[in-house]
């Protein structure tokens, strides 16, 4: 953590946190095939704060634990499974829409596409698509997109597999492709991180 206090105040005054982070590792011993078993690996790192600390603080540990610190780098591919994977769970009525940003490419000035689904259309939509459940495949992640991209084309005639999927935002999480998260429900928050630290190892390996 890291904190700060006015040079005007006492020293005793009480500090402001601006800026914490955590190593984590969630169901990670089963991923870590090569790891000796008296090493600790926590290869994620979860940030809240300026981008200013964590660039200071990154570079602090990578000198002293000459270790890599950088942006979890989450593909297409893996934004299409978390929007599959958090559409079929569980959650209130007054859940957010399931919103997928898309990146426009070739253009000389960026341009976005954002496309909300009713959650409760969107869950509908999964569970014709799945069939088991509990499990799930790419061929299924890719028929649900597909479907999501037919009924956009549809309406707007905007073929969405021509463009990249950057963020996926549902009522369990959001998740961006430069590694930006954002929790949103607390009893989801262990299969979320188990996913984060998935990719985590997967890219380290």
């Amino acid at each position: 953590q890291l904190s700060s206090r006015s040079q005007a105040s006492q020293k005793n005054s009480e500090e402001k946190l601006v800026w914490s982070g955590w190593f984590c590792c969630v169901f990670g011993d089963a991923l870590s095939e090569d790891v000796p078993e008296d090493f600790t690996c926590l290869p994620l790192f979860l940030v809240n704060g300026a981008e200013s600390y964590t660039s200071v603080v990154g570079s602090w540990f990578q000198k002293t634990f000459d270790c890599c610190f950088r942006r979890l780098a989450i593909s297409p591919l893996n934004l299409s499974w978390m929007a599959a994977m958090w559409t079929g769970c569980k959650v209130g009525k007054t859940a957010s829409p399931m919103e997928l940003v898309f990146s426009v490419p070739c253009l000389p000035h960026p341009l976005d596409i954002s496309y909300a689904i009713h959650p409760e259309d969107a869950k509908a939509l999964w569970d014709t698509v799945q069939k088991t459940p509990g499990e799930i495949t790419q061929e299924e992640v890719d028929v649900f997109m597909d479907c999501l991209y037919a009924h956009f084309h549809r309406h707007f005639k905007i073929h969405l597999s021509a463009t990249k999927l950057v963020n996926v935002s549902t009522g369990i999480a959001s998740a961006h492709c430069d590694g930006t998260i954002k929790f949103q429900q607390s009893q989801y928050l262990t299969g979320v991180l188990m996913l984060l630290t998935e990719l985590a190892i997967s890219q380290i390996q």
